[in-house]
């Protein structure tokens, strides 16, 4: 498996020489895209709210535990990185810590998966651009194929396991909303007094 692993890195990596002129599309994608996420979240947090605020606390709470997946995985199954133990092309700078699972693909596909769950088309955009992501870290030389793959795994996977758990315990769905509406009644009293102190 993991030479099979290492020849398909090498065939994608490769790219990154024979089609050098995606090179900062694929960095763009593997240093800053996953700021997307974050900003869309904020955005369906805020934007229509009423729909989207269970959507999002759900896609959060599976982010959490995805990741936390990963570093318990990453601690009892060490891999070092592609550019640590070969010669690659190498484009972006990174530390030399766990290779596997990739936290980036990970969080890219849960919370895509999580808005896929709940939005259907837009969920698919989020979806490949999550994938986009994924292969974009095999390009620059900082995760093998078998990193992103588990990561899109465990990342698909807690996403429609929390929603599960959401739909199938009353008690957690419960909680859910109350965090919710206590969350909108510290905003609608906060901006009751920004509006006072305007008007003031």
């Amino acid at each position: 498996m993991s030479h099979i692993d290492y020849s398909i890195f090498q065939i994608i990596n490769h790219l990154a020489v024979s089609e050098r002129f995606l090179n900062p599309l694929m960095i763009v994608l593997a240093e800053k895209a996953e700021y997307l996420f974050f900003a869309g979240i904020i955005f369906y947090w805020f934007f229509h709210k009423s729909q989207h605020r269970k959507m999002v606390v759900e896609a959060i709470l599976a982010a959490c535990v995805a990741l936390s997946i990963n570093g318990e995985i990453g601690h009892f199954f060490y891999r070092n990185r592609p550019f640590v133990t070969h010669h690659v092309n190498w484009l972006i700078p990174h530390v030399k810590n766990a290779s596997f699972p990739s936290d980036h693909a990970t969080a890219a596909f849960v919370i895509a998966t999580a808005i896929w769950i709940w939005k259907k088309r837009d969920g698919w955009m989020w979806l490949v651009l999550a994938a986009g992501i994924a292969l974009s870290r095999v390009w620059t030389g900082v995760h093998y194929p078998l990193d992103v793959i588990s990561g899109m795994l465990i990342g698909v996977g807690v996403a429609f396991a929390i929603h599960f758990l959401v739909l199938r315990f009353e008690q957690v769905n419960k909680v859910i909303i109350w965090l919710i509406e206590y969350y909108e009644k510290v905003e609608s009293n906060l901006l009751k007094k920004t509006n006072l102190y305007r008007k003031g």
